[in-house]
């Protein structure tokens, strides 16, 4: 009897339980919450050949960014290399091997022309939708599920991932009104959603409807929060909405318990931290000691260069606590990446090197050369990935940059520009 997953797609080596635990746990990615990793290690430990499942933990090792989850992942995936696949499955499996290498761009098309075949593949579009924001691609956040969008309908298993994935893809090409239509959509549908939560924040963030902002995490923080692997990353959207309305007592709270105070040692966590200190600090806000223990977690966890946008945050702690031997440490490691096989190579050459370089320059107080090289890469700073309001780091740091550089010109029309573009 041939197995299959919730959307009907065949699983080679599987059986009757280990199809439960990996529906489980693609249920789990999909809501961002729970430990998907442990479902899936379930799944292998009833059915130790089951394809899916080693790709499965393949991508869960792959997909934070993590340096310590390259072995794992690496590992996993030439497991499912020597297993029985289908022609889904393979594509599957080739596109893990990719993503192992460094290989994002080829991995993103892999996942295309299986999301094309197969568009019920939900896994297929979730792990090409992070592959598209990681590697800065906005329209390819939108096209790649707008292609499938219209093969899905309410009541099928997972289809509050389908809106709210469209939801971020509409906001990250400035279709707003859309994005939050269908991001409000998909919370209604599923509320433990993180991504439908964090689509609508987004739009909110970009059209500086801070207030409201403010208003829609709070509505129901427990259903994105608890138990959420995701959840550091919108309360950092909400500490933005009230930092945006200079309500500093609120920001240093959501900072110090959900944001800095959670200790964690995951890079996307520690990215959130240093963003929302960095933003502070070019306010002119003391931060007290809060840099130093974020830049011991980020000197355990950037040891080479990996992923250039990861650099960049690292840097803003460790100048942040005036740790330069590791910044130096961390330029000469991106020297040697800017050598090697991989997309980071490109990532850093394009935006990343100069980015971070750009900040040492900062810390060191040569403005007029952090603004020139943040001048250069704002007009691409996409392509090392992340999102819109993320990346607006750079430009916020270009503005003060500028005016602390003595061009008093440019920092007054960066400013214009921005209260235009916020204006909508």
């Amino acid at each position: 009897m041939t197995i299959r997953d919730l959307h009907g797609h065949s699983l080679s080596g599987a059986n009757a339980a280990a199809a439960e635990h990996f529906d489980a746990a693609c249920a789990l990615l999909r809501c961002y919450r729970g430990d998907p990793l442990a479902a899936a290690m379930a799944a292998l430990e009833q059915a130790p050949r089951m394809t899916m499942a080693h790709v499965l933990v393949a991508y869960l090792n792959l997909l934070g960014t993590e340096p310590a989850g390259l072995a794992a992942a690496r590992d996993a995936q030439a497991r499912a290399a020597m297993l029985p696949a289908d022609e889904r499955e393979a594509l599957h499996v080739r596109a893990a091997g990719c993503l192992a290498q460094g290989r994002w761009h080829e991995a993103g098309r892999v996942l295309e022309d299986l999301s094309i075949r197969y568009p019920h593949d939900l896994l297929a579009l979730q792990v090409g939708h992070q592959v598209d924001f990681f590697t800065g691609r906005s329209r390819m956040l939108r096209d790649r599920i707008a292609r499938a969008e219209s093969h899905w309908h309410e009541g099928m298993p997972g289809h509050h991932a389908v809106l709210a994935m469209l939801a971020f893809g509409l906001e990250e090409t400035a279709d707003y009104a859309r994005a939050e239509r269908l991001g409000r959509r998909s919370v209604e549908l599923e509320p433990h959603d993180g991504w439908g939560w964090h689509a609508v924040a987004h739009v909110l963030e970009m059209q500086g409807r801070r207030s409201e902002g403010i208003a829609w995490l709070r509505r129901d923080s427990a259903h994105w929060s608890e138990g959420s692997f995701f959840a550091v990353h919108n309360w950092w959207h909400l500490a933005l909405f009230h930092l945006g309305l200079d309500q500093l007592d609120e920001v240093f709270t959501l900072l110090d318990e959900r944001v800095l105070g959670t200790a964690s040692p995951v890079v996307l966590d520690m990215i959130d931290a240093s963003a929302l200190l960095w933003r502070l600090q070019l306010r002119g806000v003391p931060v007290g000691e809060r840099w130093q223990a974020l830049a011991t977690r980020w000197a355990a966890a950037s040891e080479g260069s990996a992923y250039a946008f990861n650099d960049f945050h690292a840097m803003l702690a460790f100048v942040g606590a005036d740790r330069m031997a590791d910044a130096r440490r961390l330029l000469e490691a991106q020297r040697e990446a800017l050598q090697q096989a991989g997309d980071n190579a490109a990532f850093l050459r394009d935006v990343g090197h100069p980015a971070t370089l750009a900040i040492h320059d900062f810390a060191l107080g040569r403005h007029a050369e952090a603004a020139r090289r943040l001048r250069e890469v704002r007009p691409v700073a996409h392509r090392f990935g992340g999102s819109h309001a993320q990346r607006d780091l750079i430009d916020l740091t270009l503005i003060e940059a500028t005016r602390r550089g003595g061009d008093a010109g440019l920092a007054d029309a960066l400013q214009r520009e921005r209260a235009f573009v916020r204006r909508g």
